[in-house]
């Protein structure tokens, strides 16, 4: 017992070393830190179960950081490693887009040029093993995540196709898979951009979207519109240089944390890839956050006409800190706001031209949970004293 009081002091002794480089620590501090070993020690050895002493400490952390605000949040090592997979936009896998059937795989579709799409695998197999290991009770993460691994390395999938009696196996190389968030095609005289997040691909998937669609449709380009609808956001430099690309001058976001600390403002560059060319953006209720900063900042140097319903309003910005243990902490620290002032936060982009969602929605977007609607989100502003459906996955 001894020890593992030891190593609650020692923790709350090394939170405390922490408090006092950023501010004087009370005794009243102190008192309650005693009060966690306590609790702490209690727990571990009077609960009715067993108890994991490494669980209790990451549940003490969540729980101090979901007490902030609903983004705020403790990320051990395997939601870590996703997340950074997510914002580089990269991963050693196979190339296929998958989902989950009768407990199943199922292949939604093969990207092109990828090892799962030079190894023959078709729409609608099913892979029924992994490494010689059924995948049936898996989940559809855990399926994922098996298929996932290092570039170079090889994987044998078991598959049951249409047509075909006998599950065969396909020996797969896995690759550098690199995940679109940028998706075009010309309608017409118009060049349509969908960008369904902001991760490191997205301002080069932007620019190589428009010199593509500016060769197929050719001088008679009459416009563009960038579909930002259910886009939740993303990296704030990839905002920033996707707002860019459509500005000649001027600010594109500023931030602003804590007292005098926090605060940042983004400037375009010269060079608009479309142009001069009128450009549409099209937004809805989940649009959010990188989505919101894009729209805003083209909505208020009027270079675009926003389109759609009111946005989500998440006007904040999480800092990724990461912690010993190869787990981290996503805090929020600052607000963002577009060039002429506005705070987004639980207040959203309003569009230019109002547009409900289409009768084919199951849902309607005024149904839609916004920011605002979020239990502990932030205020839109705070008065400083110095006056800021089916899942599917890619393996």
């Amino acid at each position: 017992m001894i020890r593992y009081m030891l190593v609650a002091t020692m923790a709350a002794v090394a939170f405390v070393a922490v408090l006092n480089e950023v501010g004087a620590v009370s005794s009243e501090t102190y008192r309650q830190l005693n009060m966690f070993g306590d609790v702490f020690e209690r727990v571990r050895s009077e609960y009715v179960e067993e108890v994991d002493d490494a669980e209790l400490i990451e549940a003490a952390i969540q729980g101090m950081l979901s007490s902030l605000d609903p983004h705020s949040t403790f990320l051990n090592s395997k939601a870590y490693g996703e997340m950074q997979v997510h914002t580089r936009g990269e991963f050693g896998g196979l190339g296929i887009e998958v989902t989950m059937e009768n407990g199943l795989v199922k292949v939604v579709s093969p990207i092109d040029d990828t090892p799962a799409y030079k190894a023959g695998m078709q729409p609608g197999d099913l892979i029924v093993g992994i490494d010689g290991e059924p995948v049936f009770g898996l989940t559809l993460g855990e399926a994922v995540e098996l298929m996932r691994g290092p570039v170079n390395s090889e994987i044998v999938i078991t598959v049951q196709r249409s047509g075909v009696e006998q599950p065969f196996d396909v020996a797969i190389t896995r690759d550098v898979i690199r995940i679109r968030s940028v998706k075009s095609r010309a309608e017409g005289k118009v060049a349509f951009i969908r960008v369904t997040s902001f991760n490191e691909q997205t301002e080069s998937g932007v620019e190589k979207a428009m010199r593509e669609l500016r060769k197929e449709i050719g001088d008679g380009l009459q416009g563009v519109v960038i579909d930002l609808r259910n886009n939740p956001g993303g990296l704030l430099d990839q905002a920033v240089a996707v707002s860019d690309a459509f500005l000649e001058k001027g600010e594109i976001v500023s931030t602003r944390g804590r007292g005098s600390r926090g605060g940042q403002r983004f400037n375009a560059r010269a060079g608009d890839i479309a142009e001069g060319l009128p450009v549409v953006v099209l937004i809805n209720g989940g649009s959010a956050s990188a989505a919101e900063i894009v729209a805003g900042a083209l909505q208020d140097h009027r270079r675009a006409i926003i389109l759609g319903t009111r946005s989500f309003g998440k006007g904040s910005v999480q800092t990724v800190i990461p912690l010993p243990g190869e787990g981290a902490m996503r805090l929020t620290t600052a607000r963002y706001y577009t060039p002429s002032g506005r705070s987004i936060q639980a207040k959203g982009i309003e569009p230019d031209i109002l547009v409900d969602a289409g009768t084919i929605q199951v849902t309607s977007d005024a149904a839609r949970r916004r920011e605002e609607d979020l239990r502990g989100r932030l205020d839109s502003e705070v008065q400083h004293s110095d006056s800021p459906e089916v899942e599917e996955e890619i393996a």
